[in-house]
């Protein structure tokens, strides 16, 4: 399986602050070696993924302010191909986009949008394949959860993290968090 990157597009720092660190957050947390934040720099959110890596250990990268174009162009110069995650895609549920997806063995570059999308994200020019978590209105971030979760097939959540200085003991009641 190839590393897994997320392409944040449409990150407006004032409307899209929290969620946007939602989405690197739960990149970071689900496989996920990095997100681009694509056209812009927000500061805030770097310093939030920062701190994140730091406390809860990595690795994990923040790419900022690169053309959504260059960086869609750099990946598949790489020979990764791209995921469109739109709910106007094909099912993950109901159909063998998963499959297909793995069977290639490449390095998988997920495009997550904030705002409306140029129609040009769903052609082959960008995306080799548009995936829908249900054919409902959703959240992005939800649906990138559900990815991941579905890409690495739960083997993500018992990943162990480099250099982390903090580590939440499981408990069936409370609230541990240790020093490591």
């Amino acid at each position: 399986m190839g590393r897994v990157v997320v392409l944040r597009w449409g990150h407006r720092p004032e409307r899209d602050r929290r969620l946007t660190s939602h989405i690197a957050l739960t990149a970071r947390a689900l496989g996920a070696d990095g997100m681009i934040l694509t056209d812009i720099k927000d500061e805030n959110l770097k310093k939030t993924v920062e701190k994140v890596v730091d406390l809860w250990g990595g690795p994990f990268f923040l790419e900022m302010g690169v053309p959504w174009k260059e960086a869609v162009k750099n990946w598949r110069a790489k020979d990764g191909i791209v995921v469109h995650l739109t709910a106007y895609g094909e099912n993950i549920q109901t159909s063998d986009v998963m499959d297909r997806i793995k069977a290639t063995g490449k390095d998988v570059l997920v495009i997550v949008g904030s705002q409306k999308v140029p129609r040009e994200f769903f052609s082959k020019k960008v995306s080799d394949f548009n995936v829908a978590v249900g054919n409902q209105p959703h959240s992005e971030c939800a649906s990138l959860a559900v990815f991941l979760d579905r890409y690495f097939e739960g083997k993500e959540l018992t990943k162990n993290f480099e250099n982390a200085k903090l580590k939440i003991i499981p408990s069936s009641r409370g609230k541990k968090v240790v020093k490591v």
